[in-house]
Order: C-alpha cells, then sequence, then structure tokens
C-alpha cells in the first residue's frame, strides 16, 4: 500500500516560497510512490490554537483533540498519516499564526504532564519541516532548532529545510523598498540559489516517504 502524506502549508501566498518548497517536496514525496493529501490553512474554514479546555488530557480522548473546527480534518488527516511536510514564512520573527495554531493542537494532543511518558503518540511519524524568511538563513536557527525538537519529540523525526534571503516581489522599483532590500541580490539569488533548494526540496520529500519510524 502507498504510503500517505500529509502537506500543509502555513503560508497565505499561492506561487511564491513556501507554497514553491512545499509543493515540490511533495512531488518528492510522490516519486518515491507516496500519495500526498495538501491543506492550505488559510484556505480552511475558521479555527483556533489550543483552547486549553484539557479534553485531550482524558483517557478516552487521548492522542486527540477534541476542539471541532477546520482543523479538525487536518490533525485527522496527520493522525492518519505516514509522513508530514509542513511550511511557514517567517513574519516578524515567527513563524505564522496560522502555523502556530496547528502546532499547538498537534502537540498538546500528545503531552499528557507525564514524567516518565510524556508523549502519548502511538503513532510516530516523520516530519518535514520548511521555513522561508526575508532574512539569511543563519537568523532563525535558534527558533527553528526549537520546533525541530519538539515536533520530533511529539509527532516523530523531523528534517529542516531552510529557504533565506528570498524574493519577496516580481518588481521592487514599484516600492521605496530598495533603500533596505538589496533587489538585485534578491533577484540573483532568486534566480541561481532558490532552484537549488526547490531540488533539496524534491530530495527531502522524496526520503521522507522512504522513512519509517
Amino acid at each position: 500500500m502507498a504510503k500517505k502524506i500529509i502537506a500543509v502549508n502555513a503560508g497565505p501566498r499561492h506561487g511564491w516560497n513556501t507554497d514553491t518548497l512545499i509543493t515540490e517536496a511533495s512531488r518528492g514525496a510522490e516519486s518515491a510512490g507516496a500519495t500526498v493529501e495538501r491543506f492550505d490553512l488559510f484556505r480552511l474554514e475558521k479555527y483556533t490554537g489550543c483552547i486549553s479546555c484539557f479534553g485531550c488530557k482524558r483517557e478516552k480522548n487521548k492522542g486527540h483533540c477534541i476542539c471541532r473546527d477546520g482543523l479538525t480534518p487536518v490533525l485527522d488527516a496527520i493522525r492518519a498519516s505516514d509522513g508530514l511536510i509542513i511550511g511557514s514564512p517567517n513574519y516578524l520573527g515567527e513563524l505564522t499564526a496560522s502555523f502556530r495554531a496547528l502546532y499547538e493542537r498537534l502537540i498538546f494532543q500528545n503531552l499528557t504532564y507525564n514524567v516518565d511518558t510524556p508523549c502519548c503518540n502511538a503513532h510516530p511519524i516523520p516530519v518535514l519541516l520548511i521555513m522561508t524568511s526575508n532574512a539569511p538563513d543563519t537568523a532563525y536557527l535558534d527558533l527553528v532548532r526549537g520546533y525541530q525538537r519538539t515536533l520530533s519529540g511529539f509527532v516523530g523525526p523531523t528534517e529542516v529545510l531552510i529557504s533565506g534571503d528570498t524574493l519577496q516581489l516580481k518588481d521592487y522599483s514599484k516600492t521605496d523598498w530598495p533603500w533596505f532590500f538589496n533587489a538585485e541580490a534578491k533577484y540573483s539569488r532568486h534566480e541561481t540559489v532558490f532552484p537549488q533548494e526547490m531540488a533539496k526540496a524534491r530530495r527531502m520529500g522524496e526520503e521522507l516517504a522512504g522513512r519509517t519510524v
């Protein structure tokens, strides 16, 4: 049976950096024989982050967020999958609010507060976390490593792909931003380095589909 991979886009811009890298990682997974189901968080019905109801701490609900909203199908799909590809741009030094909402719900449902068995996830899966940013690749390493550790502990072993110094616009001349950004350098990087990151995303998606936990 083909493996089922869930791809989640926590960015709002169709066809841009985050969306493109998630698409390439998904193609890599499909090339390895997996099927991919995709969710775009900015296009879902209304949802929230964790509401701290503690329903997932009851024995009968362990590992299941009981809050029913637009994220419920995403959480259900991840729980039944063989791997997760999730990507977000970095806005103001953090991943998007949409990413955080899913992250809170995904992690907290598996947190037990039991020192001996802190995680009740009976079905760990490999994860690929993608972050795009206008800043250099190394600017948010501590942030991404923190997410990597937590996802590894509560969802499954997590690999990371960071794409920094990304192109924001097709034409910077229509803005007053060039004094802040080197537009020509942005264009050049998008033409030379970003295709390499796309290829890396494909490889990582293929590897994720081949991994077992």
